[in-house]
């Protein structure tokens, strides 16, 4: 009998089994088996597959979780000493000062005269609060008014190759680093009735423009506006050449071959280029005017600021607080700041700034 075999099939053929005398065998005729690679049957090989499937399944998922835990512990790396520090120099003093807020309190032992709301309702209702928060509100604008224009004139004059550039830019920065005590003490050396002023005046024949700059009501202000810029204007010069430099060159020389002037460059590429940045620095300088407290506490003393002038909620606050030894009103008039604070700063950011973050987390998403 003679056998032949589809050994790439691995099957057997029935009609090739013959007797040895070229008979059909009795083979033939029978089923044809026809076993599967490898010798395995079907629902073997399918469950095996199922298993490899579900084992990758399971080394993905472990492998996610481990990357998670990974990713978590290192945001609570990072993010964790600045949440404590947060926690424990931010939100902790404004929760005890909401809760001291509730007392008349003396500033010594555990407060135990609890009085309600009756402190806001007072500063709320207080003539003399009210013109500190107006004075506030006065140093906002002219701060935004006098420091924008002139920072950002000198930030394009100092963007150009010039002489002396470095050292200009050195001038202009330097009071912005001086403690305000210094500042303080020296402005108001100078800016007495008979300080260094006057005296120069005096001096040059000038002496009918002589005035008594820190007690008369009507240039008080004026006066205290004028040092605000003088100190502050160089961070703003700063930051406005920061982002002077982050303009693309190609652009200003593409509008100069195009026939563009110098001003119509600045207000058609620079100024819309540079909007974050004053964007942000305008944020700064509000909620900095808005918590100004010591140039006008150390050039014009606790009592003065009020009949001068030049009184701010920061000033009010120690005065009737600190001073009269009242902790308890102190500490609401310093939830009444935050408060004020906290809603100028979250308005500018849903109006103002929310453009600019959402280009940010868009493009980053895009990347």
């Amino acid at each position: 009998m003679s056998v032949r075999t589809n050994s790439a099939a691995g099957r057997v053929d029935a009609d090739d089994v013959t007797a040895g005398d070229g008979s059909p065998s009795p083979a033939a005729g029978r089923a044809v088996v026809t076993p599967s690679p490898a010798g395995r049957r079907p629902e073997a090989d399918s469950a095996g597959r199922k298993d490899r499937t579900d084992r990758a399944h399971r080394t993905n998922r472990t492998a996610r979780r481990r990357r998670d835990r990974l990713k978590g512990l290192e945001i609570a790396v990072l993010v964790g000493p600045a949440l404590i520090v947060f926690l424990g120099f931010v939100i902790f003093p404004v929760v005890m000062a909401g809760y001291y807020g509730f007392f008349r309190w003396k500033g010594f032992g555990p407060p135990t005269d609890f009085i309600g709301f009756q402190n806001y309702v007072t500063i709320l209702q207080d003539p003399t609060f009210h013109e500190a928060l107006w004075h506030n509100a006065i140093i906002v604008v002219m701060s935004l008014v006098l420091q924008g224009p002139a920072a950002l004139l000198l930030a394009l004059l100092l963007n150009r190759p010039m002489r002396g550039q470095s050292a200009i830019r050195v001038l202009i920065f330097v009071p912005y680093v001086i403690a305000e005590v210094v500042v303080g003490t020296g402005w108001s050396l100078m800016l007495q009735s008979e300080g260094a002023l006057n005296g120069l005046l005096e001096k040059v024949g000038l002496g009918a423009f002589a005035q008594d700059w820190l007690a008369d009501p009507g240039i008080a202000m004026w006066t205290l506006l004028g040092i605000i810029t003088w100190k502050y204007i160089g961070f703003a010069v700063i930051l406005f050449l920061a982002g002077l430099q982050g303009i693309p060159q190609e652009l200003t020389e593409a509008a100069q071959i195009d026939g563009a002037s110098y001003w119509q460059i600045q207000r058609s590429i620079t100024l819309p280029l540079l909007g974050p940045t004053l964007r942000i620095w305008a944020f700064l300088s509000i909620i900095g005017s808005l918590q100004l407290f010591d140039l006008v506490y150390i050039i014009w003393g606790q009592y003065v600021a009020s009949t001068a002038g030049t009184s701010t909620m920061a000033t009010y606050m120690v005065l009737n607080g600190r001073n009269a030894g009242n902790y308890g009103y102190g500490n609401a008039v310093a939830v009444v700041l935050f408060l004020i604070s906290l809603v100028v700063a979250l308005v500018y950011q849903r109006f103002v700034l929310r453009r600019d973050t959402a280009g940010a987390l868009t493009e980053r998403n895009d990347r």
